[in-house]
């Protein structure tokens, strides 16, 4: 049974239907098979055909599809693909960049993940967050650098990559839909990098990440806890308010129900 919150979304390629089950076994709290990307442009009809086989051979199986984007040929037929099939559950749009394109997605009958990749995108997002049928935006760092011609890795790329992170989550809150997703971490091996990148997303606000390879899930996971001394702070804060009403002074800080609200915040994290 999937979870209501997610925290992890794990692509795999639907070249390898074999991988299916893996991924749903890796703890993620989504899987997003996917049919653009990670598809070779030769074997676009094979994987449409694979997904549409495993689905039907499990039934009971629920994941999200990574379409590809609406100038590509096979569009279409992933959206019929889509709608046909029970088990998906939501449609991934990469490269979003209208309110046109995610209306006309919609009309399949599944919740649209736009994914916001592009300066197009990022420019015409307010409407693209408004559109009927988004349930939550996802943010693609890597496509929307190499649109913007950034230099990976640098404090000016870095610095841009913020500005475009926090639109994402102020049109998610605007439109009040379900946490943002942060990008990828490319690098797999590397934990200390992808655990700092995660807490750096959490702290600004995401829910959680896309991830590559199943070894990411438990990290992301462990990343988005809050810390020990959190924890602490929230649980005394909390049990401060139950026994106090309106504002009060805990440890020489005010507390009033912004405060309390993070509190609240931090203990649903910690799930």
């Amino acid at each position: 049974m999937m979870t209501s919150i997610v925290r992890t979304a794990l692509f795999v390629p639907a070249t390898r239907p074999e991988r299916i089950a893996k991924a749903l076994a890796s703890g993620a709290d989504r899987v997003i098979v996917d049919l653009e990307d990670a598809v070779h442009e030769s074997l676009k009809d094979l994987a449409r055909k694979n997904l549409d086989h495993y689905l039907r051979e499990n039934p009971d199986v629920q994941v999200l599809v990574r379409v590809n984007a609406t100038e590509h040929r096979a569009h279409a037929e992933d959206l019929a693909l889509c709608q046909r099939l029970a088990g998906v559950t939501a449609i991934l749009l990469p490269k979003a960049q209208s309110r046109a394109q995610i209306l006309a997605a919609s009309q399949f009958g599944k919740p649209v993940w736009p994914i916001i990749e592009s300066a197009r995108g990022l420019a015409a997002i307010e409407s693209i967050a408004q559109a009927e049928g988004v349930e939550r935006l996802l943010f693609g760092s890597l496509d929307l650098s190499l649109d913007l011609n950034l230099t990976t890795g640098s404090r000016a790329a870095e610095e841009i990559l913020s500005h475009a992170r926090y639109t994402v989550l102020l049109h998610t809150q605007v439109a009040q839909l379900a946490p943002a997703l942060d990008g990828v971490f490319a690098s797999i091996q590397d934990t200390a990098g992808l655990r700092e990148a995660v807490q750096f997303a959490r702290d600004m606000g995401f829910g959680g990440a896309l991830c590559i390879h199943p070894s990411q899930v438990a990290v992301i996971h462990e990343s988005l806890k809050p810390n020990t001394a959190e924890l602490q702070w929230a649980r005394r804060i909390l049990e401060a308010a139950s026994s106090d009403e309106g504002v009060f002074v805990l440890d020489g800080e005010m507390v009033d129900a912004p405060v309390i609200g993070r509190a609240q915040s931090i203990i649903a994290r910690a799930g």
